[in-house]
């Protein structure tokens, strides 16, 4: 059995044939060279391909974890701007409570309970949150105290709102109280005789004067000293033309020996506003105006009542 081969090249260009011999063990490891060659090569190229896969699915995953780093990042400096708004709106609404009791101290109502009892913790302040927490250790449990602290300033703010509606009814039942309460002198003059005990002019007897009297010249104006209705307008034996006007609260002016009398039974009039001009009707010894405050029903020193 022959042990080599004969190959025969031939050329393009029409040299002779030439022959080689070649044994079949060099063939034979020329063939396994070439088919390592080849293994090699599609190993080296798969693993390449492998690797270069493997190299962009690291980057893509790579750029990934960055963007939801920066997405964390991103909503734990939210959670801690939200935290602090947190702690802001406790703040406004601890502004709020302390402004609503200066009102209250103003206006002279009913204390209001203190900051503790505005959001009902125990008796004491809850802490504000703390948004310097370092978020990769704390990120669960700040989100936990936000929690309950929203709940604390929705309870809270409830009860704010309450407050300010009860103080705002408080005010207009004020507001209304100091418009119908007597403030202003009923007319220009001077107080030709005071409110207690006196000597009649014209019985010459002590007896108990309900009023003051101004005096001045005679249709001087006079004025409603504070808001109310008219609930008298006519002529009333001693006292001449009177008029009374009701300021509700208890609060009742009267007004005598008016010249004229510019108001009907009825009619509203505001503070300053005038309804009658002096006079000298009925027992006077002069143009002036009889001047009354009754509280409850009972005649009270119209001194008291003139702060202007």
């Amino acid at each position: 059995m022959s042990k080599h081969y004969t190959v025969l090249v031939i050329d393009d260009k029409g040299s002779p044939v030439r022959e080689r011999v070649v044994s079949k063990r060099l063939m034979a490891a020329l063939v396994a060279t070439v088919c390592i060659t080849i293994s090699a090569i599609a190993a080296g190229g798969y693993h390449y391909t492998r690797l270069y896969r493997s190299v962009a699915e690291k980057e893509q995953m790579q750029s990934q974890i960055m963007r939801q780093r920066a997405d964390i990042e991103s909503q734990r400096k939210q959670l801690q701007t939200f935290a602090q708004n947190i702690n802001e709106l406790k703040a406004n609404l601890i502004s709020l409570n302390e402004f609503e009791s200066k009102i209250r101290i103003l206006a002279n109502l009913e204390h209001k309970a203190d900051q503790a009892s505005l959001f009902a913790i125990g008796g004491s302040m809850p802490d504000d949150l703390d948004t310097d927490l370092p978020l990769k250790e704390g990120h669960d449990s700040l989100v936990r105290d936000m929690h309950t602290h929203i709940n604390q300033v929705n309870q809270a703010s409830a009860v704010q709102q309450n407050s300010f509606e009860t103080l705002l009814k408080s005010l207009k039942s004020k507001r209304n109280l100091l418009a119908s309460t007597p403030s202003l002198r009923p007319a220009k003059g001077w107080v030709s005789s005071d409110f207690g005990y006196r000597v009649s002019p014209f019985t010459g007897r002590r007896e108990f004067h309900k009023g003051i009297d101004i005096a001045n010249h005679q249709d001087t104006p006079i004025i409603a000293p504070a808001d109310g209705v008219i609930t008298y307008a006519q002529e009333k034996w001693l006292i001449g033309n009177m008029i009374t006007i009701d300021h509700g609260y208890g609060m009742l002016t009267r007004y005598g020996h008016l010249h004229k009398m510019l108001k009907k039974k009825g009619e509203r009039v505001k503070r300053g506003e005038t309804i009658a001009l002096m006079g000298n009707t009925g027992r006077s010894t002069g143009p002036h105006v009889h001047y009354e405050v009754h509280l409850n029903g009972v005649p009270v020193n119209p001194m008291h009542y003139i702060l202007d």
